[in-house]
């Protein structure tokens, strides 16, 4: 697959976006100039012009998943990061903590599971009634920092030529973590008592836009900020979202350090409120095209105005293959965007018991 944009190619050269320098002939048409630039081309440099809404050699790509036996180390959690992301070629790292930590700093306790197939177990939410809301603040602030030292040890293996962003839950997310991971609990009182829990979506706010800032002092490219099962019209309208959830995603996305170049917003979920992505500023917005109600690639390119990711479907054709059933996915996200503005990715978290040889596919499905 060759994607050429002379018009994006034609822009003066930017760090990063070879590994080396070529040689220029006197006689060399604009083509030929380009087709030696795409043979140099890097992780950045393909991300960088999927974010400038052009094209590259090809698009983009990058998977990612838990890894619930290493997540419990920042060491171990970027072992096998670098491992995958030099095994399976990817163009971007989209660091994956363990979902937990974030209620775990406020407060909640969770235990590793001990299998790699299944996740944290809960023990003590930080918020088992109403009146804990009032408590609620950073209380273990070492589970945090594992994070961000977990991308400062990716950073430092892959260096520039492959970014990486940082993982970080919105306030409403956390939110329902620190219940239990009850999404209508959350909602509800926020909404009957917002005098009590709005001031402590104010501090998680607060803590992670702190977190956002040192991740990217650290090295990463920017966040991956995701509202998690928030966005969809079956929890609430879109309305009600911008009046009681939106201004605490805006304190944390309105205060990203100049230096997060590659920020992208993540709507998990179903039957989506997409247009809430018009208010929350990125780079890239990430989805899945394959739930239901939610619109296809080019339809929320056109609505967020920016590049978007996603494409493959994480819990049907990356699970279970075979890879030409990938490539076909592939090929139609690539058809229908015609390249531009598409980083290809699967639409959420990839479960952990993929097969190896689906996630080699992603990359030769745009390689040929």
């Amino acid at each position: 697959m060759r994607l050429i944009d002379l018009a994006v190619d034609r822009q003066p050269e930017r760090s990063g976006f070879g590994r080396r320098a070529q040689p220029r002939g006197l006689g060399l048409n604009v083509r030929q100039e380009v087709q030696l630039k795409l043979g140099t081309m890097n992780g950045r440099g393909r991300v960088e012009a999927a974010l400038a809404m052009g094209v590259a050699d090809r698009p983009p790509v990058g998977a990612w998943g838990h890894t619930y036996r290493e997540e419990w180390s920042p060491q171990d959690l970027a072992a096998i990061t670098v491992e995958r992301a030099r095994r399976f070629g990817w163009d971007f790292v989209k660091f994956q903590p363990r979902a937990s930590s974030f209620a775990e700093a406020f407060g909640s306790v969770y235990h590793p599971s001990g299998h790699r197939l299944r996740g944290p177990i809960l023990i003590k939410p930080a918020v088992p009634d109403l009146e804990s809301w009032a408590s609620v603040r950073v209380v273990n602030r070492k589970v945090l920092d594992d994070q961000v030292e977990g991308v400062r040890l990716v950073v430092r293996e892959l260096g520039q030529d492959v970014p990486v962003i940082q993982t970080v839950f919105s306030p409403i997310t956390v939110g329902g973590y620190l219940v239990g991971k009850s999404q209508s609990r959350v909602v509800r009182e926020l909404r009957q008592h917002p005098e009590l829990v709005g001031p402590a979506l104010e501090r998680i706010a607060e803590a992670l836009k702190d977190f956002s800032r040192q991740s990217v002092d650290a090295g990463a490219a920017g966040i991956f900020y995701a509202i998690s099962g928030y966005a969809g019209r079956g929890v609430m309208r879109e309305d009600v979202y911008r009046d009681v959830v939106l201004p605490y995603d805006q304190v944390v996305l309105g205060a990203l350090p100049s230096a997060a170049w590659f920020n992208a917003v993540h709507l998990c979920g179903s039957n989506l409120n997409f247009g809430l992505v018009r208010d929350l500023p990125s780079h890239a917005v990430s989805w899945s095209i394959h739930n239901q109600g939610n619109p296809s690639l080019a339809e929320g390119r056109e609505i967020a105005g920016r590049a978007v990711m996603g494409g493959l479907s994480q819990r049907s054709t990356l699970l279970y293959g075979p890879p030409s059933k990938i490539k076909t996915e592939a090929d139609r996200a690539v058809k229908e965007t015609g390249g531009r503005g598409l980083l290809l990715s699967p639409g959420c978290s990839v479960p952990p018991r993929v097969r190896d040889t689906n996630l080699d596919a992603v990359l030769s499905a745009v390689a040929a």
